[in-house]
């Protein structure tokens, strides 16, 4: 009698279990995508503070070319203006180069829907690249350089006060090894700089952000991305070999890439060889003790630690 009376064990069907786990996978993932957004808004807050980059009154335009970083970039601005304590206005610009089978409808469909403001440049600098440039040879230096000079020109027209590029932590670090490794120059893209012609502030708000989590941003977001090879242009072997470089370097020696990376904010003029930064000539002994000039007999800067010391972060704050 009691076993006939006992409660039988509740046993979940298949159905049940499944729409349970791909709910709680759904909740995982909104949940990752959610810590996602914040930080890269942190990031480009803290990029934006750091460097002044958008001040009361601004009238920002952004470089829209119909990639991941130049879409994430409209996108995490837009919010961050929502937030900000300051106004300023965003006006998206797009320059069409007449590249074969250039998808010109595509970007001010998306800008119309979101209710942004933009303007497209039409200039046909395809064919002048083609007409330079010998077949087989990448077109990428000479057509940045046309669209930086028509791209300034528009911000002048349109009353910009500073013009907002996509490049974002990676294009920075891969830029300095370039210049080191095939220029001999320690230079890299600075975060804000006046433009060529002096009128306007360039600014690159995306240059705390890594690539890695922009292509995973897009991929959330779902931005209808506009290819970047539509002219046949080969990829610059250089940088991609340098990008190689850094990925390797990012799996075997975890920490690496971001240490130097904050090295660049952090330079000792006086212990490097460029004359112009610091004056050698006339380098005199003061008499006076001073610990901050000195460590070149102390221990080597790579030499096996003693203690486990953690890597110099960089502080990452909202704007506010």
């Amino acid at each position: 009698m009691k076993d006939q009376l006992s409660t039988p064990p509740l046993v979940a069907d298949a159905d049940t279990v499944t729409t349970f786990t791909s709910h709680k996978q759904m909740e995982k993932i909104a949940h990752e995508n959610n810590k996602l957004h914040k930080r890269l808004c942190r990031q480009v807050g803290q990029a934006i503070g750091d460097f002044n980059m958008i001040e009361d009154g601004d009238k920002v335009m952004v470089c829209l070319s119909g990639g991941k970083d130049s879409y994430s970039l409209l996108d995490i601005l837009r919010t961050l203006r929502e937030r900000a304590p300051i106004k300023f206005e965003i006006v998206a610009v797009n320059l069409d180069q007449k590249q074969p089978n250039f998808p010109n409808h595509i970007l001010p469909a998306y800008l119309e829907k979101l209710g942004v403001a933009y303007h497209i440049e039409n200039k046909d600098t395809y064919s002048i690249v083609k007409r330079l440039i010998p077949e087989g040879k990448t077109m990428c230096s000479l057509c940045s350089r046309l669209r930086r000079g028509i791209l300034y020109r528009v911000a002048t027209e349109l009353g910009a006060t500073k013009v907002a590029l996509g490049h974002h932590r990676d294009d920075i670090m891969e830029t300095f090894f370039l210049n080191m490794f095939f220029s001999g120059k320690l230079k890299s893209m600075p975060a804000k700089l006046q433009s060529d012609d002096g009128k306007q502030i360039v600014i690159r708000p995306l240059a705390y952000v890594k690539e890695a989590d922009l292509i995973r941003y897009a991929e959330v977001k779902q931005f209808p991305i506009i290819p970047c090879d539509l002219c046949g242009s080969q990829e610059n072997l250089q940088r991609k070999q340098i990008k190689g470089m850094l990925r390797d370097w990012e799996k075997k020696f975890p920490g690496r890439v971001e240490n130097i990376f904050s090295s660049l904010a952090t330079l000792t003029p006086s212990h490097l060889m460029d004359r112009n930064l610091f004056d050698f000539n006339d380098l005199k002994a003061t008499g006076v003790a001073d610990p901050n000039v000195d460590i070149a007999f102390d221990n080597e800067p790579c030499a096996t630690p003693t203690s486990i010391t953690v890597p110099r972060i960089i502080p990452l704050h909202p704007l506010n």
